[in-house]
């Protein structure tokens, strides 16, 4: 059997782990071919404050999207992160047509508690209003579901209300990442997990205390749950192992007293986690 293949489409840094340069490894390392497209290229994420480097225009991802078709006119996924422009965002849904691709996967990064929406004008309104007729699943993290939604969710049951309302755009799944709710371990972080058919599940691992809170986490985490999705693996057997693998690399990146995910280090964790986190079902409570 062929080895399946994802696009992926999102950013990329010279120095660090964010984007592109935080998906495309563990992808390669779970044994999938990756064609990257990058939406940006920067000497480092924009969390340090001070970087150089530029935004590609969508002219130019599409001219490679363009050349990357002479050579291949299939692919079994698109992964895409942070797009920086709304009109890079109808490019990709134009390539899941392009492609004949039915698994999208679309990170909706917009946005996060303390920085509410930091990227461009029109971007976090196609998310809300295109990309959830579209992508199969979304990975948003607890502030873009609400924005997504209109909704405060403050509980587990708020969350499922919410994925419903994205279940009904015609969204198949979706993941909850960095999910806080009332009530919770104040040392525990989780993320949730609703499918169109009614599965629902919720993983609590402790929370690293990583200061300040690690880039790209969110961009390891997709790049993880399409992994598992990609091989077959169920629901609730892949939010364990994301949710657990992503565990072991902040674990390891606090210990060693770094700012950059110790994703090199870990990479045997995208496969065999050192600890296992369980995911118990909600479906008690839909």
């Amino acid at each position: 059997m062929a080895t399946k293949r994802v696009l992926s489409i999102q950013s990329h840094v010279a120095y660090g782990y964010v984007g592109n340069r935080a998906a495309v490894f563990p992808l390669q390392r779970m044994g999938y071919e990756v064609i990257t497209v990058n939406t940006v290229q920067f000497s480092n994420h924009t969390g340090y404050g001070k970087w150089t480097g530029e935004v590609f225009s969508p002219a130019h991802i599409q001219d490679l999207l363009n050349g990357v078709y002479e050579h291949t006119q299939q692919v079994d996924a698109i992964l895409s992160g942070y797009l920086g422009d709304a009109s890079i965002g109808n490019i990709v849904m134009n390539a899941k047509d392009k492609f004949n691709c039915d698994l999208w996967l679309c990170d909706p990064v917009m946005g996060d508690f303390g920085r509410d929406i930091f990227v461009r004008p029109g971007l976090p309104e196609f998310f809300k209003v295109e990309a959830v007729k579209r992508a199969k699943i979304m990975t948003p993290n607890h502030y873009e579901l609400q924005f997504m939604t209109d909704l405060t969710i403050r509980t587990p049951q708020d969350a499922l209300h919410a994925c419903r309302i994205l279940h009904d755009k015609g969204v198949e799944t979706i993941i909850v990442k960095s999910f806080e709710y009332d009530g919770m371990d104040q040392d525990k972080i989780a993320m949730l997990a609703s499918n169109v058919n009614g599965e629902h599940y919720l993983v609590t691992t402790p929370k690293v205390p990583l200061t300040p809170p690690p880039n790209g986490a969110g961009d390891v985490t997709s790049a993880l749950l399409l992994g598992h999705t990609l091989d077959g693996t169920p629901l609730n057997e892949a939010l364990s192992l994301t949710a657990s693998a992503l565990c072991d690399v902040f674990t390891k990146t606090y210990n060693n007293g770094q700012r950059e995910l110790a994703l090199i280090e870990m990479q045997d964790c995208f496969l065999t986690p050192r600890k296992m986190y369980y995911a118990a079902s909600l479906d008690d409570m839909s």
